[in-house]
């Protein structure tokens, strides 16, 4: 037993010098940080260096002598591994030890939260971010509701609709925030790069084309030659042909339709239908396009996006910023943000491109340089680009990620989009709330039953609360149990 332990205290001390060169070669970056945001990087940073390695095994061994096993303290990694060292004969002074505690990290995390959300962490409980829609203007009742079934932040998108709506949305939230005396945050999304389609031969007057597996159609430039009565599409942004090359798949409706490039020329690519899951075989006008295998040298920050900044400096609490791609992205929107009349407005980035999962370490170490700085999980573009089949094990890693670097997570696309839309909620729905109860805020789309969807993401949160606060599980008395005992632990 005792080689085995000074096996694994080696193991444990080469994982801890590494910790230590993983900082070190990163000691410019951290001076560069807030110093309330130090001690959160240097965490982010142990977190990698450990994560960077396959410790499986050293996992099952520290298991086995009833150790902690390193999961589930993302917000404390290095203590952790201190507190390990210690059991196992590590004798540390004080001063050694380290400052992240598992008490600091959750006080950051849940400070973070208040500022962004306007919301208390310690119930383990999800901030909730409702999108609003114009049709609220028409039942200004709904939003007093919303407030009342639990509404933290409203949100409003760029992409739909114009200045003139937007401030009659906002002011719709201050008078049913008046009305009811409950507080809530205003978050706009900037529209982003969103490529979309549109027609221009056949189908352009209906608004949709019908198309079949096998089949071919066209993407051209804006100012290309084609036959009008061919299925031809533009993408809605020049210059994007030249970006394209043979044999990249490109989907359409966020997903549903699939298509890979089989020619290409200046001013245009052709493609085959590989797949059309949409209900009727249509593919329509404004429906989403996306390019998971290219190289896409669009800046993140459209013109469009700039002209929105005065208007949502001046009224938002939070703006979200769409298909960022890298620490480069982020820090043109800071500096944009700096000569703005609102400085400490927060900044959500939006993980939804597969460079921006990549890129998500050095995100977030850029994100910190901002007073107040979260992350979405863009789940709708993020399944479609890094694969559908991939999007579960992406978003934990985000999840864990996040939680190291001390930064709010909103969970968000398709939240009980069933629900919201008919009535009734689908059983992996029900699963999907569970499972954002790590996260520190849930988004919800528009819809006929969002005060529906409301309650049964307080009713599934309230119950799920009692068994964890994140990741980490808490042993709650289970009913499971407790009906055993009251049977004086007899089998019935």
């Amino acid at each position: 037993m005792n080689e085995s332990i000074d096996l694994l205290r080696l193991r444990l001390h080469a994982i801890e010098a590494r910790m230590h060169e993983v900082v070190n070669i990163h000691t410019s970056v951290i001076k560069k940080l807030p110093k309330a945001q130090q001690l959160s990087a240097i965490n982010l940073l142990n977190y990698l260096a450990l994560r960077n390695e396959d410790i499986t095994t050293l996992q099952d061994s520290l298991h086995l002598l009833g150790l902690s096993s390193l999961s589930n303290a993302e917000s404390h990694i290095y203590r952790q591994l201190q507190a390990i060292l210690a059991i196992t004969g590590t004798e540390f002074q004080l001063s050694d030890l380290d400052r992240c505690t598992a008490e600091y990290g959750f006080q950051q995390l849940r400070d973070n939260c208040q500022q962004l959300f306007g919301t208390d962490t310690k119930e383990g409980k999800p901030a909730v971010m409702v999108t609003f829609d114009n049709s609220f203007l028409e039942k200004p009742e709904w939003v007093s509701r919303l407030l009342e079934n639990g509404m933290n932040i409203a949100r409003i998108n760029c992409a739909h609709d114009n200045e003139e709506l937007w401030l009659k949305l906002i002011e719709l939230l201050h008078e049913a925030s008046q009305d009811t005396g409950i507080p809530c945050k205003l978050y706009m999304d900037l529209a982003g790069p969103k490529i979309r389609v549109k027609l221009l031969g056949k189908g352009r007057k209906d608004g949709k084309v019908k198309i079949s597996e096998g089949e071919t159609f066209h993407m051209v430039e804006k100012d290309a030659a084609f036959d009008k009565q061919e299925m031809v599409i533009y993408p809605n942004e020049s210059g994007l042909i030249a970006m394209l090359k043979v044999g990249e798949r490109v989907y359409f409706d966020d997903g549903l339709i699939k298509a890979e490039i089989i020619e290409k020329n200046e001013s245009e690519v052709k493609l085959k239908v590989l797949r059309n899951s949409t209900k009727n075989g249509y593919l329509k006008n404004e429906k989403g396009i996306n390019f998971p295998d290219s190289i896409l040298n669009f800046s993140s920050l459209t013109s469009f996006d700039k002209q929105c900044l005065p208007f949502i400096l001046q009224h938002a609490d939070m703006i979200g910023y769409s298909f960022v791609r890298n620490p480069e992205d982020l820090a043109h929107l800071q500096l944009l943000l700096e000569y703005g009349p609102q400085t400490t407005i927060g900044v959500v980035i939006k993980i939804e491109t597969a460079e921006a999962v990549q890129q998500l370490p050095a995100l977030l170490l850029q994100g910190m340089t901002h007073p107040g700085f979260a992350v979405m999980i863009a789940r709708g573009d993020l399944a479609v680009e890094i694969g559908f089949e991939r999007l579960g094990e992406i978003q934990e890693e985000i999840l864990w990620i996040c939680e190291a670097a001390h930064t709010p997570v909103i969970w968000a696309t398709q939240v009980l989009e069933n629900l919201n839309k008919s009535g009734i909620a689908t059983r992996a729905e029900i699963t999907d709330v569970g499972l954002a109860a790590q996260a520190d805020c849930i988004m919800i789309n528009k819809g006929a039953y969002t005060i529906k969807v409301m309650e049964t993401i307080k009713e599934v949160l309230s119950r799920n609360s009692g068994h964890h606060h994140k990741k980490r599980y808490r042993f709650r008395r289970l009913g499971i149990a407790a009906g055993f005992f009251a049977n004086d632990g007899k089998l019935i």
